[in-house]
């Protein structure tokens, strides 16, 4: 294994890598179901607490993108 530092990513590969199918390695269909898991606790907890309005639901919207985030940054190896 090198140590030597990675190499930046050119436009084209992040678009590549950003638009690409990337099936779980081992370890990371854990870690989306934990992620998923949190934010279903979070969101459940601003529904509850939170009257029925534009806010919640933006906020909510906000917890699911948030998911959709934190599992792309699992798929594309932090790049």
């Amino acid at each position: 294994m090198s140590n030597a530092p990675e190499q930046p990513m050119s436009e084209a590969e992040r678009l590549t890598n950003w638009f690409s199918y990337h099936p779980p390695l081992a370890g990371q269909a854990e870690s989306y179901e934990r992620i998923r898991a949190g934010a279903k606790v979070f969101a459940e907890l601003v529904m509850a607490e939170c009257p029925a309005s534009a806010d919640r639901s933006a906020a909510v919207r906000k917890i699911r993108e948030a998911v959709f985030d934190a599992n792309a940054s699992i798929a594309c190896g932090g790049r």
